[in-house]
């Protein structure tokens, strides 16, 4: 049936009387919800959601009564009932924004601990709480989704990623993203793409090849985006082959929207737009606008919309995407509530995941789980005393009261109050003398390395609480643990052999002492009740079960590039802006797709501790692997545990050849929870983009003998199986 112009504006005046009294059309499907509400748009109205602000009170700029201080804010539509948009910082939990707010939230333990537990049902639920909590404090986004592979350990916001794995990574952070939008909260993934160092990160310029790109981090936002469907993809600061990430038509275009079918919107990242015409190029909302050199998509914007026909396409196209993701998520019918945040609730899963996340590098003659007889405990450093360590930058999170102990990084600027080494209110030694009463507990700062190696002397054991801050902005220079640590250890260790040491780190830290110390935990930054997590493991409340999700090299030297690009030519600085026309390029096809334990299998080097690796108190064997093959192969393997404790296990299968050679990919795990003496059968399917190269055509597996191994990790590879796979290529259809 054809409409005439009047048949046309009857149906838009509809449309947008519709959905001004509360009658949303086309109920249940957001496409065609969201292009009748973009038809029903006029004049500004047009680019309202195509801008936004930071919602903080940093730098003068107004924010609406009643706006909750957090990331962002986008005005909405209020006559055809499109709601506002208030984003809040980030995976970790509801950012403390330096206080701003006057509030607090579960602080979730670090990326890096989340991803430690290999388990996607917790990630789901720590996904879920912190939606909860934003939803609570009025927020209706969450910045969360960090997919980013930790390409080198000196990331500064290695922190707030998963891993170094696509497979890893991408079934991980999509389901911390599903548990999110279960909550009606909008979530992001980010930063897309190739974001592992904050040196010069607003003019860095990755350069990688498209196929090592698309079988490494494309492959981790593309499994994420398939698993999670996040309302919005944010994109990164630094440039990648040539082009700023967030005006990248072969990013945002071609590759998320064209190849990938992606319907959601991308918004730019803090201060990352450079221009009107990236709106061209892929990007749909300019966010934090003040940050950059101009509204770009303001009126710049809707100037071009009115001139130029493609501009015209685009911004009806940007528009669409924001309300579909608004009505996909439910935003629009179930908005923010203000309510009490329930911490009991939020610290039981935050324990539940550091308890989970943490890894048992060394446990030498069994030392651990510590017996509660002991006579004198001496606890060493790390503020334990105190509390725990957290990460710095955007993602801070802190509960009631703020930090228990903050120590300034900077005096002034902008963002001194968020770049603060900060501690949770959880106190590792409170949680050591609770759980051992009858002990004599004693505390040493650990500033002095031979008042704390006098007082191991007398100790029938000593914890040492080592730390590494972390923060968004700065990467770290070495793999040295900071202020003299990696000395007091050695001292420590030298006076009494029982020594346990617990990391707090963001990342993998070299350890001179390793061979000195007779048990290594490393904790990660553990969250809101990381104390009590800490010595629930330390006394074998909790049997540790968490695997390493990345690569702990033995020196820097065994890294792709052991100079940390840029430290010898770029300023340190949080915006990561630079000098005028600076640039910086860092070359990513030396290792290529061959990211942190596939590039120590190509090189032979063997590393400190390897991906996957982590110790228990029981005892597991792995067996019976087996691999069908067809389009969409199954891996199969049993594990029995063998020792006397319950405990839980990460069954690891990896590709180990193929008809182009000896390779190594991590291509299923299965987490499985053991009763002592009991047996189960996993069975993961095995995702055929593993096992295909990246061709100008599009995926391929050529034919041939395909190799498997079962792992205990990336190296300690076990039994072994084979497959017949025939030639199969295969591109996107959409």
């Amino acid at each position: 049936m054809r409409l005439g112009l009047c048949g046309a504006v009857f149906l838009v005046t509809h449309a947008a009387v519709a959905v001004a009294e509360g009658q949303p059309q086309h109920a249940g499907d957001p496409d065609r919800r969201a292009a009748s509400a973009e038809a029903a748009l006029v004049g500004e109205e047009r680019v309202r959601l195509l801008n936004g602000i930071m919602a903080l009170p940093f730098d003068g700029t107004p924010i609406p009564e009643g706006v909750p201080f957090g990331a962002g804010y986008i005005r909405g539509v209020e006559r055809l009932g499109i709601p506002a948009l208030t984003e809040t910082d980030a995976s970790l939990g509801v950012s403390y924004v330096g206080g701003a707010r006057g509030d607090g939230a579960t602080a979730l333990p670090s990326g890096l601990a989340m991803g430690s537990t290999w388990n996607p049902e917790l990630m789901r639920e720590g996904g879920a709480l912190i939606a909860g909590e934003a939803h609570a404090k009025g927020f209706n986004v969450l910045l969360a989704g960090g997919i980013n592979l930790v390409r080198d350990p000196r990331g500064g916001r290695n922190f707030e990623y998963l891993g170094e794995d696509p497979l890893h990574s991408g079934l991980l952070g999509g389901a911390a993203v599903k548990g999110i939008q279960s909550r009606h909260v909008i979530s992001t993934v980010k930063h897309f793409a190739l974001n592992p160092t904050e040196t010069g990160r607003q003019f860095h310029n990755a350069i990688i090849e498209d196929g090592a790109f698309r079988m490494s981090d494309l492959l981790a936002f593309e499994i994420a985006i398939e698993q999670g469907d996040p309302g919005s993809v944010m994109c990164a600061y630094n440039k990648v082959n040539g082009a700023q990430a967030c005006g990248s038509d072969t990013l945002l275009n071609k590759v998320l929207k064209r190849d990938w079918g992606y319907k959601g919107w991308v918004m730019s990242d803090w201060g990352a737009v450079r221009g009107t015409d990236f709106a061209l190029a892929g990007l749909d909302q300019q966010s934090g606008a003040q940050l950059d050199a101009s509204v770009f998509f303001g009126q710049p914007l809707l100037d071009a919309s009115q001139k130029d026909r493609r501009y015209r396409s685009k911004v009806a196209d940007m528009n669409r995407r924001v309300l579909r993701s608004i009505y996909a998520v439910g935003v629009d019918a179930n908005p923010p509530e203000r309510a009490p945040v329930d911490f009991a609730k939020g610290a039981a899963v935050a324990q539940r995941i550091a308890e989970q996340g943490m890894v048992l590098l060394q446990n030498r003659d069994n030392i651990l789980p510590l017996a509660a007889s002991a006579n004198r405990i001496l606890v060493v450093g790390g503020y334990a005393d105190a509390g725990v360590l957290s990460g710095g930058g955007s993602s801070q999170t802190q509960g009631e009261g703020g930090p228990v102990v903050s120590l300034p990084v900077q005096a002034e600027g902008m963002f001194a109050s968020i770049m603060a080494q900060n501690f949770h209110r959880s106190s590792p030694l409170k949680a050591i003398r609770a759980r051992a009463p009858k002990a004599e507990v004693v505390f040493r700062d650990g500033r002095y390395a031979s008042e704390a190696a006098l007082a191991a002397k007398s100790a029938d054991l000593v914890i040492v609480f080592a730390t590494q801050w972390m923060t968004e902005g700065f990467d770290v220079p070495d793999l040295s643990l900071p202020t003299g640590q990696d000395e007091v250890i050695a001292a420590v260790a030298r006076a009494n052999p029982n020594t346990v040491v617990v990391l707090q780190t963001g990342g993998p830290v070299a350890m001179p002492w390793r061979s000195d110390v007779a048990a290594i935990l490393e904790a990660w930054y553990p969250g809101a009740r990381g104390g009590e997590a800490v010595a629930a493991v330390l006394f074998g409340d909790v049997n540790p079960s968490g695997r390493l999700p990345v690569t702990f090299p033995a020196s820097v030297a065994q890294l792709p590039r052991p100079a940390l690009p840029g430290a010898d030519t770029v300023e340190p600085d949080f915006s990561g802006h630079g000098k005028p026309g600076q640039t910086l390029d860092i070359d990513y096809n030396i290792e290529g797709a061959d990211v942190g334990y596939r590039w120590f299998a190509r090189k032979g080097e063997k590393p400190l501790f390897p991906f996957g690796f982590g110790l228990s108190y029981t005892r597991f064997e792995r067996s019976a692997l087996t691999v069908t093959g067809g389009n969409a192969p199954v891996a199969s393997f049993t594990i029995r545990n063998s020792g006397s404790r319950a405990g839980a296990d990460i069954g690891q299968v990896y590709l180990i050849e193929t008809p182009h050679g000896k390779t190594r990919r991590l291509v299923g795990f299965s987490r499985v929870d053991l009763q002592p003496g009991e047996a189960r059968t996993a069975e993961v399917p095995i995702d055929p983009r593993l096992l295909a190269e990246w061709t100008p055509k599009g995926w391929k597996i050529s034919a041939g003998t395909y190799r498997f191994a079962l792992g205990a990790s990336a190296e300690d590879l076990l039994e072994e199986t084979a497959a017949q796979l025939t030639e199969r290529t295969w591109n996107y259809v959409r």
